[in-house]
This record gives structure tokens, sequence and C-alpha cells, in this order.
């Protein structure tokens, strides 16, 4: 019988750095992780990977005394080699590679949105369910097909964690902005027209921020909030069900940091009963980037070999999931 295994796993995208041990039996040991919060604005990727670079020992060392581990226990390093930010997909590589040879154990590359449909399979034991895949930085249906994850809808310009996380800054919302946004939704009454952009199977979101933005100063701040949400979801709604339909996939899973949203989770489980699917969510301490899902990603790598030398170890900040071979669905 072979001994368990345990996988330490790097993830550094965006604006969170974080350490995550998995096991080879599908047990999530220890999750820790640092965001970066900028004192204004958006993510400033240079900064930000300034910030994993500082955080990147204690959130390690963290990670593995919570597992009560210690280095030389591990099998592997995984780490997110993108779609992501340069600088922090850089600094999370760097780490990683040191990790991998300090230990003399494979190094892994992970690819992030991967990551979010794998951990979302195991912790639901859902094996082949249509994915919703919606982050700050991403906006995916995605599913399950010929050794590969399919695209059937995505964002034509920014993603719709983006446009609720702008837009929250735009009123002076702390950070994080969208659970602000849906406590002022909750007090809308009225339905204010935005736009609504639906092309075949991929949506928009560029034009609803532009507008939003411009009605801030005019509308009450309820209503616009909950019209903005209404749009947004309803959107993402809607691609949805055209994408459940079509593959005719038994489940849906809702992953990634906007995952948390419950007026989302509603959306989409009526889209559920009314196709008779199972509706998941992934948990809030999964939802979110965290090292956990690049660790139990990467032991679903290293069992297929797919294991790469320090000199070939590059990050690829527009690593499409469609690109990627997933064996071990085979």
């Amino acid at each position: 019988m072979n001994s368990v295994q345990y996988i330490l796993g790097i993830e550094s995208t965006a604006h969170t750095f974080g350490c995550g041990i998995a096991s080879s039996e599908g047990k999530i040991l220890s999750n820790v992780k640092s965001e970066y919060v900028p004192a204004s604005g958006g993510i400033h990727p240079r900064e930000a990977s300034q910030h994993h670079a500082a955080k990147a020992a204690a959130t390690i060392s963290g990670a593995l005394k919570e597992a009560g581990l210690r280095l030389n226990d591990i099998a592997a390093v995984a780490f997110s080699a993108g779609p992501g930010l340069g600088p922090c997909l850089r600094t999370g590589a760097t780490v990683a590679r040191t990790l991998s040879l300090v230990r003399k154990c494979p190094l892994v590359p992970v690819n992030h949105c991967i990551a979010h449909i794998e951990i979302g399979r195991l912790v639901t034991c859902e094996d082949d369910p249509l994915v919703v895949y919606v982050s700050g930085g991403n906006t995916i249906i995605s599913a399950y097909a010929g050794g590969r994850y399919r695209v059937f809808g995505e964002t034509l310009d920014i993603a719709l964690g983006n446009c609720l996380d702008t837009f929250a800054r735009h009123l002076g919302l702390p950070h994080p902005g969208v659970p602000k946004l849906e406590q002022l939704a909750d007090g809308g009454k009225k339905f204010i027209p935005l736009p609504y952009v639906v092309k075949g199977q991929d949506v928009s979101y560029s034009g609803l921020l532009t507008m939003a933005s411009r009605l801030a100063s005019k509308c009450d701040m309820g209503d616009l909030s909950l019209s903005l949400l209404e749009v947004a979801y309803g959107m993402v709604a809607e691609v949805a069900e055209r994408a459940i339909a079509h593959t005719e996939k038994g489940a849906l899973l809702l992953t990634g940091g906007v995952a948390r949203s419950k007026r989302l989770q509603r959306a989409l489980s009526f889209v559920c009963s009314d196709h008779s699917a199972r509706f998941h969510v992934v948990p809030p301490d999964l939802a979110g980037d965290n090292g956990g899902m690049i660790a139990w990603t990467g032991y679903l790598a290293l069992k297929e070999g797919l294991t790469v030398p320090v000199e070939s170890s590059y990050v690829n900040p527009n690593w499409r999931l469609d690109e990627v071979e997933v064996p071990w669905r085979r």
C-alpha cells in the first residue's frame, strides 16, 4: 500500500499570497494566506509582488505548522503558473522553485482556473458538473469534454468581480466591496435600467460599469446597487442556463471569489431547479484564491507525471484553462 503524500501549494496570482498543504487522500491540512490591500484604487502588481515576497516565509511556516508537518515531509511543491499578474506570478514561482530545490522534490505548475474547479469537485464530491467560475479576474462557464475543460461562455472584457469591485471603490466603499454592495442592494426598491450585454454565450461588463458609475451621483445608492447586481448576475445566469441545457450536466458548481455572493447563489439555484440539476457552492474559505486548491491540483498533476525542471518552470500570465490537458479526468 502506498504511503500518504503531502503536497505544498503556492498561490500568488493577484492580491493573495497563499500556502496550502493537501494530502493524497484528498484532505486540505492547512490553508494560510496573506492578502495585499492597496491604500487606494485596484491592485498594483509591483506592490502586490513586494507584499508576497515579504509575507512568503511566514505564510509557508504557518501552513507547515498548521498541518503539523516539516518541509522534509513534503513530496512535491506546486505553484500557480498562470493566469494572473506577471510580477505576482513570478514571485510565487521563485518561492516554489526555492522550496523544490531545498527539499529536492518535484515542482508542479498549476493552472489557477483549473485549481478553482478541482477544489470544488473535491469538496462537493461532484465528478462532472457544469462550472461557473467567477472572480476578480475571471468569468468563465466551463465543463469537461474530450480531455480538457472547455469554455462554454466567458467575459469579453472585464470580469464580474472586477466590475463590482471597481464600482464599489467608485462609491467609496471599503474593501471587500461586493458584500457592501449587496447590503446596499438589500435596501433598494426601484430597478434602474442598465446595459445588459450578452453576445451568444459571452458576456460584457464594461458598459454596465461605465453607466452605473455615471449614474452614481444621480440615483439612490440602494436602487443603483440593486440594479447593478441584478443585471450583472442575470447575465451570468442566462449563459449558465443555456450551457447546462446544452451540456445536460446533472450538476452546477459555483466557484471563485464571487461565489460567496448569496444573491448570485440564489440566481443560479433557480437555474438548477428549472433543469433538475444539483447546485453546489465552494465553501467560503476555498472560494477565493488559496494555496489549498493549488496543492490539491498539484497532487492530481503529480500522479500523472506533470512536473517541470526548475530551469523550465516559466509562468504564463495569459494561460487559458482550455489550453491545459487534464489526464486525471480520463
